[in-house]
Parts: C-alpha cells; structure tokens; sequence
C-alpha cells in the first residue's frame, strides 16, 4: 500500500515541471504553491513524521472554495492555499484528491447537495490562476429533507465499498451504496431525529464509524457494520460541548488511530479543533486546541483527503 502512495507522489512531483492542461503541455506552473502542497499531500502518505493537520475547505455564498490547513497548536494555527471558484452548495461530503490514469493531472472528485439535488463533482486542478475547472453532474434528486451527508471510501482493499451517507430531517440516517456512478439505497436507519452534524471516521471492510453531535451538544460515535440490515452502535464520547457546530471535519493523525477534528460553527463562522486518541466511548482522551484563526465563512465546510488515504480512528 505505501509503494502505491509513493507512486502516487513521485507522479504528482511530475506535475511540478509540466501539467497537461486540454491537451496542451504548460511548461511553466503560474500557480506553484498550490502544486507543491498537493504534492506535500501525498507525499505525506509515506512519511511517519509528517505533521498532523486537519486539510478542510469551505464554500462562500458566492460559490468560491476557500481552505488550507489547521495545524494543532494552543491556539491552532492556520496555513491557507487554497481559493478557487466552484459553484453553490449546501451540504458537501468529503473531497478526495486523486490522479488521472496518465499521471498528468490532479483532480478532486465528491459530492454535493445544491437545492434539492445531489450532484457528484469532478475539479481539475489546471495550470490558471483560478486553480480548478469544476464539472458538476447531476445524479439524483429529492434531496430537499436532507440536512447533512457523508461519504466513505474504502479503496486500499478487498472488498471494497463507497458508501454515502445523508442525515434526513425526518430522523432516520440512510445509506446508499455507490457502484459506477449510480447508487443504490440500502435502506434507512431511524433514531437520528435529535443529531446535528457528521463527519467520517473510519472506513474498514466490516464497518463505517461515524462521529456525530446532537442539538443538545453531545458527541458519538456511530459504527454501522457493512453486513445488511445489521444495526449501528451508538457511544457516547462527551456529553456537552458540541452543541454549535454545524459541520464536523476529521483526519487520521500518527500511528495509534488518533484523529484531528474541526468543528464549524456557521452563524459565527468559527472553527474549534480538537485532537482525539482512538475514539473508545467515554473513554476517549481529548485535547481542545481551540479556535482556529480563520473566518469560516462557508454555507458549508468538508474535510479533504485523498483517494489513498483510510481513516481508522474507531
């Protein structure tokens, strides 16, 4: 698995001399600071001393991307690189960086909630100053009651599986299995009426963990088992504290399942970092970092990672 990241990255390091961009070979990157933190990105893939952040974006009202890196620190400190114009957009899972086929390009890939529809994303990171060419294909719609959504990506090994995840007003959490680019409904899993916001935070061959916050504050984990109709389990982390946060970002962070989590407060455009051991219950140790110094102004904010990377922080 490290050799294919590091495949990974040594083509990415190609990028920085020549970037095919339609067709047409660009010699020279107007944008290189955005290319070499991609290239960091992977790179990070094969390196046990790479420093722990929490790589997020968000989207303005106006449709633009903004988003760098939290670094943990008392108070957190923040690296931004990342502006680009994009479209309007609700609710957004995870964006996922990978490579072409060719190894030639970067492009981000995810999916997104504009109005009542769902959208899945491709961006291609191109040699102008604007940064990505954003394509968005329209994949379903009847997603007006859906508040919030997720998406796992198991990728590393057999079997496989990408499952989105979607938090519906009416209470229940569905789930619906990617295949091609369709998907299928695996039906709906009630009891989540009094949840707020979720973020992934593990991603294995038997099960998908997710970590949720309540209206009331609490915080869970939420492990749902791949098997069919099998029922989630739900733990208790903390009981208050959580209750601002609209949206929630995390990151696998060191060797033992630690996890970097953001949460965003969207009516103060705040974001709070945190750093999580192993998430086991109440048992979980926490670290509060604080406030992030960056206006996160976003009608939504989602964690980015890529296509190589697994979480495994429960």
């Amino acid at each position: 698995m490290k050799l294919q990241r590091f495949a990974l990255a040594l083509a990415g390091a190609g990028l920085l001399a020549a970037t095919a961009v339609s067709g047409t070979a660009v010699a020279a990157d107007p944008n290189p600071s955005v290319k070499a933190k991609l290239t960091q990105k992977k790179a990070a893939a094969v390196s046990a001393d790479e420093p722990c952040s929490s790589w997020l974006g968000w989207v303005q009202p106006t449709g633009r991307v903004q988003g760098g890196d939290v670094l943990p620190a008392k108070p957190p400190k923040y690296e931004p690189w990342m502006d680009y114009k994009f479209v309007g957009t609700r609710s957004s899972a995870t964006w996922y960086l990978n490579l072409n086929n060719a190894g030639t390009r970067f492009y981000y890939y995810g999916l997104l909630l504009q109005g009542g529809n769902l959208y899945r994303h491709v961006s291609y990171v191109n040699g102008t100053a604007d940064g990505i060419a954003p394509t968005a294909t329209k994949v379903g719609s009847g997603w007006t009651s859906f508040n919030s959504i997720a998406t796992s990506n198991y990728s590393m090994a057999q079997p496989r599986h990408a499952y989105l995840y979607g938090l519906n007003a009416n209470g229940s959490l569905y789930r619906y299995a990617q295949i091609g680019t369709s998907f299928k409904s695996l039906g709906a899993l009630p009891g989540f009426r009094s949840f707020k916001a979720m973020t992934v935070i593990s991603e294995t061959a038997t099960y998908d963990t997710l970590l949720m916050t309540t209206k009331a504050g609490a915080i869970y984990t939420v492990r749902i088992p791949v098997a069919a109709n099998a029922k989630p389990v739900l733990k208790l982390v903390r009981s208050t504290g959580f209750a601002a946060y609209e949206a929630l970002t995390a990151h696998g962070c060191g060797t033992r399942g630690g996890s970097l989590v953001v949460g965003i407060d969207h009516d103060t455009d705040s974001g709070y970092q945190y750093a999580f051991s192993k998430f086991n219950g109440a048992a979980t140790a926490m670290t509060a970092y604080g406030k992030a110094p960056a206006v996160f102004d976003g009608t939504t904010t989602m964690p980015f990672t890529t296509y190589y990377d697994q979480l495994v922080g429960e």
